[in-house]
């Protein structure tokens, strides 16, 4: 099969690998309906992420369908679509009961979903099958494809915000996540979201997705901007979505005392000043994105209509040409590239 590999920072191409097959009883092999490029793979991609000892096969957002399954997988059916996070879990241990499956204990692997077939651990707890089968709409494939991180991970973020009515939510980063986050304030029904953005093609899509105001200065000055809409106070809750030191700033800035900052961003040598958060009484909440705990809800918005994520992915790209996708997005050309598998 054909699979994008990141040969070193800077380099990725499409191989033919081994095509993947049941190892485990609680695996399947997914033919993958589309995949696509995230914020996150740019990090090794810029040389940002550790050293390369060998070539990365690629990918973690995906949605297809079930070809193969193994022996004990209970709840799917071959030519199932289906769903997955990035982060695996098996659903029964204590912290995937909580609500963090992205933190299981069990969690499994997968082969990389920048691939025309992807193996994956764990299926009965990581995968949800989306009723209907395999969308014929091209539109609203990618819905559901943007559930499979990016939604989700900015749905996340406005949960830990405390996003709801009466509150004003402020979101710190105008990538996919950032945007899905003021798509997720939005539907969860924070009277007042405020993005920060200097693109305007970025500002635009946040104010389709509900942002009611966008502010284009940053540092103290933007957290000013935020006080004078909130009178003096700050925003109720703040998601941050990008995972840098300024980024991080910023959230904590704009945010009242009192408040919830919801980090999702992939922290990069932040730090944090704990005598702060102290006397401010903030709090944190972030990390990788459960995303499966939200996807029941999320496919069902989807399905209705209510949401329409996919309007995130601004290019659609046959797998082949995966290297001008990541260039497309290292050089901000466009907001998240969707992978025709």
């Amino acid at each position: 099969m054909r699979a994008v590999v990141m040969n070193a920072p800077g380099d990725v191409s499409v191989e033919t690998v081994e095509t993947p097959r049941v190892v485990k009883p609680t695996d399947v092999v997914i033919q993958l309906a589309a995949a696509c490029v995230c914020g996150s793979d740019l990090w090794p991609y810029r040389g940002l992420e550790g050293s390369f000892e060998e070539p990365r096969r690629m990918g973690h957002e995906y949605v297809g369908t079930v070809v193969e399954k193994g022996a004990e997988v209970a709840t799917l059916d071959l030519g199932d679509f289906v769903i997955g996070s990035f982060m695996l879990s098996d659903g029964t241990c204590e912290i995937c009961r909580d609500g963090y499956p992205s933190r299981c204990v069990n969690a499994g692997e997968y082969t990389g979903s920048q691939a025309e077939y992807m193996r994956v651990e764990l299926a009965d707890g990581s995968l949800v099958k989306v009723p209907g089968g395999r969308p014929d709409d091209p539109d609203r494939l990618a819905d559901y494809l943007a559930a499979s991180d990016v939604l989700g991970t900015g749905w996340y973020a406005a949960v830990a915000a405390q996003a709801g009515p009466g509150r004003t939510i402020a979101v710190v980063g105008d990538g996919a996540v950032g945007l899905c986050a003021v798509l997720a304030a939005t539907s969860l029904g924070a009277e007042r979201v405020i993005a920060f953005s200097r693109h305007e093609d970025r500002a635009a899509l946040a104010r389709e997705f509900g942002a009611d105001v966008v502010i284009a200065e940053r540092g103290e000055e933007g957290a000013q901007k935020v006080k004078e809409l909130t009178g003096g106070y700050g925003a109720h809750g703040v998601c941050e979505a990008v995972g840098t030191q300024g980024s991080m700033d910023q959230a904590l800035a704009s945010v009242r005392p009192g408040g919830h900052v919801g980090f999702v961003g992939v922290s990069h040598d932040q730090t944090i000043n704990g005598l702060d958060l102290f006397f401010r009484e903030v709090h944190l909440e972030g990390g990788p994105a459960p995303v499966r705990r939200f996807l029941p809800e999320l496919i069902e918005l989807i399905r209705s209509g209510e949401i329409q994520p996919g309007k995130v992915f601004t290019q659609r790209v046959p797998l082949e040409q995966a290297a001008e996708a990541y260039a497309a997005m290292n050089e901000r050309r466009e907001i998240k590239v969707l992978l025709e598998v």
